[in-house]
């Protein structure tokens, strides 16, 4: 029978524990269903169609069984199909989100929903979510999407906004699926499995000699595909991963650093001064905020960084007139727009929920607006948003050229020469792992083998050659 094969079998698969205690349940479950429906009930294998699991849904949704146990069961089924079914099996996708989506309507109270419920299998569906007992228009936090894309991109892009991933993530999540749809020539989705997925990840590193983080974002986009908007559970994904020695972080001397804040004046200077005198990314210092800068207390916040992880560093003495005099450019720059009508500055989903009208509001303008006003690549409206990355990596590279600086040199050299020259100075490595935000010291340890330590002096064995003092 092959519910005593998955019964001896589901022990050994990659699954939760509380999956392999209840998987072997509710397949029981089912086929008693089946069974008992079946005029012929001697079929050795466990029938999986659109139309049983349908039935067998609604039956334990009428018994009572909250959404997500019946998630769990059809994952169940799915499990079943996969490991012990020969053949094609049966796509159970579309019922997988809608139970996904019925489980988080059911985490909210009662009392507290406003709108009619859905049931699988069944009825209406809200038109938005449910987020901390408040009914969310997923309009509203979706925007625009192009209708010329194909519907599986547009259905990611729906379910990354959902998720509040950033624009930059979007896009490289896009950009990873149609590079994968384009390496199996494939303009449908559903007909892929895992060694398509394995594949392409493993093209990329054998043929395509891309770094592991590379790799890993490609492998992350694919998973965010069929997982989150699909509803496919994949299975373990066993690939050739890239392999490639990690490399040393390019450091600026300070002599270096001297002849190149020479060619700054302005915000370029200021900027430079917070990237290597706090040790920002450059793209931390371009999302700077006004309520991020504390002058009094020569502090600086750094609000969702990588990771999404907030940090506190310290302000440079030489940054601070520069400071004041950026953040009064950027309050008469927020009138103009308020006096114009223009639309507030962005925010994260969450927080624009959560305040309203903070958008436009001063302590939430940009420390570094752009002079240009630009429409928002989601809702497509026209507002102001931060400097470009290319409104300081260009000056920096245009300086670096003309310092005639051989180092292969960009902005986040500046966030390598603050940790190095910290440990150099002879900083705690801790508090300097605080600074840069590290979530392992190991990590910040990698500045210790670029840092030219005081008080340790080798002289190269060359040195001491006496040439010519054994010539007669």
């Amino acid at each position: 029978m092959s519910l005593k094969r998955f019964l001896e079998r589901v022990g050994h698969l990659p699954l939760r524990s509380n999956d392999k205690q209840w998987f072997p349940k509710w397949l029981k479950r089912y086929e008693s269903f089946v069974a008992s429906r079946l005029k012929d009930g001697s079929s050795k294998q466990i029938p999986v169609s659109h139309q049983w699991v349908l039935a067998f849904l609604r039956t334990i949704r009428d018994a009572g069984t909250p959404a997500r146990q019946r998630l769990q069961a059809l994952n169940a089924i799915d499990c079943y199909q996969t490991h012990i079914l020969e053949g094609q099996p049966v796509n159970l996708s579309s019922f997988r989100i809608k139970l996904a989506e019925l489980a988080e309507v059911e985490k909210t109270p009662a009392t507290r929903r406003h709108t009619p419920q859905s049931r699988a299998g069944g009825d209406t569906v809200p038109e938005g979510r449910w987020v901390n007992g408040n009914l969310i228009d997923e309009r509203n936090v979706v925007g625009n999407l192009n209708e010329r894309e194909l519907p599986i991109i547009q259905q990611l892009r729906k379910k990354l906004r959902l998720a509040g991933k950033a624009w930059a993530t979007e896009k490289a999540y896009v950009s990873w699926i149609k590079r994968f749809l384009g390496f199996h020539q494939l303009s449908e989705i559903e007909s892929t499995t895992e060694v398509h997925i394995k594949e392409f990840l493993s093209d990329l590193a054998i043929r395509g000699q891309v770094a592991t983080r590379t790799q890993n974002q490609a492998k992350s986009a694919i998973l965010f595909l069929f997982q989150n908007t699909l509803g496919r559970q994949l299975e373990f994904l066993d690939i050739a991963t890239s392999e490639k020695p990690p490399r040393l972080p390019v450091v600026l001397n300070r002599q270096e650093l001297a002849r190149l804040s020479l060619e700054f004046d302005g915000r370029k200077k200021l900027m430079f001064l917070l990237m290597y005198g706090a040790g920002l990314r450059h793209v931390e210092c371009r999302r700077l905020r006004i309520k991020d800068v504390c002058l009094e207390e020569r502090t600086l916040y750094v609000r969702d960084g990588k990771g999404g992880k907030d940090r506190v560093s310290v302000i440079p003495e030489k940054a601070k007139p520069l400071l004041v005099d950026q953040i009064e450019k950027a309050r008469l720059q927020h009138l103009e727009d308020r006096g114009n009508s223009i639309a507030g500055v962005y925010l994260p989903d969450a927080i624009e929920r959560k305040y309203k009208n903070a958008n436009l509001e001063f302590s939430w303008y940009w420390l570094f607006p752009a002079r240009e006003l630009s429409a928002d690549p989601r809702v497509r409206t026209l507002r102001r948003h931060h400097v470009s990355e290319s409104f300081f990596a260009t000056a920096f590279k245009r300086a670096v050229r003309k310092c005639e600086i051989r180092k292969n040199a960009v902005p986040h050299s500046l966030r390598h020469s603050f940790a190095t020259h910290l440990l150099e100075s002879g900083s705690d490595i801790r508090t300097v792992q605080e600074l840069l935000g590290h979530k392992d010291v190991k990590t910040t340890m990698i500045y210790i083998h670029v840092m030219n330590r005081p008080g340790i002096a080798v002289k190269s064995p060359a040195d001491s050659l006496q040439e010519g003092s054994d010539r007669q």
